[in-house]
């Protein structure tokens, strides 16, 4: 499933690339966030045949960290930070430190395959109460961080750029947790200053171009300022 509200296009060549055997959805409103919690990319969320959640959302992967592809980091151009991000701690762990760390990606689809084969009898399903206790609690902070994502992505579908960048801002503070709706929004200007075929993964200003940046941060920038294991929990 896809987590993007700009329309069919943005996804449709990652999931042609992707040659999935199954349908693969769209969820241009981030209900996935609203219903299920899903505050990263990518997150797994097992139901089993019953429709009972066995474990709530979670990082997890296919196999081990797949190459980038080759010609990505020569069309991504330079990029600087966010006026008012926080400075990356002194001798703190690069952004791959902290990218690559928590959740174990090599072993994440063996443990599915065990519950796919077992059923409930896997040691990694849940039971109800233990899915209950992992689950986000949702705050009054982040039920009003959902309404102003609700109300930034309706006001840039309809072209108020500047009100729905206001409303962005409002949602990463109140729910800075959150990597989807900040990483929608960044890439949504990605897209403006690049475009191409990588424009979404520009998520931050372009080396030059920082006192135009709307936002109060960027990717690298709270990637940096994230501690190890951080980005992706380790669950199992």
């Amino acid at each position: 499933m896809s987590l993007e509200l700009s329309g069919p296009g943005a996804s449709r060549a990652l999931i042609e690339a992707a040659l999935p055997e199954h349908p693969a959805l769209l969820d241009p409103t981030h209900q996935m966030s609203a219903l299920f919690g899903v505050v990263n990319i990518p997150n797994v969320i097992w139901v089993d045949e019953a429709g009972m959640i066995v474990r709530p959302p979670e990082p997890g992967w296919p196999s081990e960290r797949p190459a980038m592809p080759g010609d990505m980091f020569a069309a991504i151009p330079e990029l600087g930070a966010a006026p008012t991000a926080p400075p990356p701690p002194e001798d703190g762990p690069g952004q791959w430190d902290v990218l690559g760390s928590g959740q174990d990606r090599g072993t994440y689809a063996d443990a599915l395959r065990d519950w796919v084969v077992k059923g409930a009898d896997s040691v990694f399903a849940l039971s109800p109460n233990e899915v209950v206790t992992r689950s986000q609690p949702r705050t009054t902070d982040v039920s009003a961080g959902a309404a102003h994502f609700e109300l930034a992505s309706q006001l840039w579908r309809e072209g108020d750029r500047n009100k729905a960048i206001a409303h962005f801002n409002e949602c990463h503070r109140l729910h800075p947790d959150n990597w989807t709706y900040r990483r929608q929004a960044w890439s949504l200007l990605g897209r403006e200053r690049v475009g191409g075929e990588y424009g979404q993964f520009v998520q931050a200003p372009i080396k030059g171009e920082e006192s135009e940046w709307p936002f109060s941060s960027d990717f690298t920038s709270d990637v940096l300022t994230t501690p190890v294991g951080r980005y992706y929990p380790k669950t199992m």
